[in-house]
């Protein structure tokens, strides 16, 4: 039976590794993605025990729950885990109601911003203003216009989660390549062409940075409307409160893992949301 060597054209020398080489080589690259998390995880988990259990008294543990005891009273005591996964839904919903909502205000005022130099400088101020008011002190505000139901948490998420999105948005559309952009114009395209065919596709990579940095935003103010606003459907914030004003700790610490992994899962989804339409319009292009 001929080998590849036998096959291959003279001159020529067969540089195909070995099967085992080339698994070897997937396991080390996967060790060097997963063990590095590991070990900061195994060293955060240590300091917990050493907080617990050397640095705490017995009469002051309860401040920092052993890890062994949040799992067995947060998680696996099923009247506690189902309160906060209700808690964690409501929250989920108003912060991807206040994300999708700061989604389409952000883009459309960025796209706008980008089309007309008027425009960007009669509304950016703003954005900036936005950025910098402390929301925290607007919440009572809304809470007196609106009431202290979803619909003020809804505000709270969008507002926070508003200048990430029109920031990067307008920097995605504005870096195009100016070689590109002049080439556009040579054809006599309008303005709606250049947008869809050149300036998104160049924008998606600066376009998901600001999603994914407003996902996790979006999570904070939902928590944080919750905090304020105390009525209303039960989010994981009001829980949170409620809680610690009952110096229940294993649950508390088990709400703050939960809605951890909620900015956590947010974060994700819109990196892959990036990397997927990221290589659609790189391969259109």
């Amino acid at each position: 039976m001929a080998t590849n060597l036998e096959n291959a054209p003279a001159g020529t020398t067969a540089t195909l590794a070995p099967p085992r080489r080339t698994s070897q080589r997937r396991v080390l690259r996967l060790a060097a993605v997963v063990l590095p998390p590991l070990a900061v995880f195994a060293a955060f988990v240590g300091v917990w025990y050493l907080v617990s259990y050397v640095l705490l008294s017995p009469d002051r543990r309860f401040l920092v729950p052993a890890p062994q005891r949040v799992l067995r009273v947060g998680f696996l005591t099923s009247a506690n885990l189902t309160q906060e996964l209700q808690g964690l839904a409501v929250t989920t919903r108003v912060a991807a109601i206040g994300l999708l909502i700061a989604i389409g205000i952000g883009v459309t005022v960025a796209v706008a911003m980008s089309q007309a130099r008027w425009i960007e400088r009669s509304l950016y101020p703003y954005a900036v203003i936005l950025q910098t008011i402390p929301i925290l002190a607007l919440v009572p505000l809304f809470g007196f216009w609106f009431g202290f139901g979803l619909f003020s948490r809804i505000v709270v998420c969008t507002m926070i989660s508003l200048f990430p999105i029109i920031a990067n948005t307008l920097f995605g559309l504005k870096s195009v390549d100016p070689g590109l952009r002049d080439l556009f114009r040579m054809q006599h395209t309008n303005r709606l062409v250049r947008l869809v065919k050149l300036e998104f596709p160049s924008a998606v990579p600066a376009v998901f940075a600001g999603f994914r940095i407003a996902a996790g935003l979006s999570v904070i103010g939902a928590i944080v409307g919750d905090f304020f606003f105390r009525q209303g459907t039960t989010g994981i914030g009001i829980l949170m409160s409620l809680y610690l004003s009952r110096l229940e700790a294993e649950q508390l610490f088990a709400s703050i893992i939960l809605s951890s992994g909620l900015g956590i899962v947010a974060f994700w989804v819109f990196g892959v949301l990036g990397y997927v339409v990221g290589r659609r319009y790189d391969r259109s292009a």
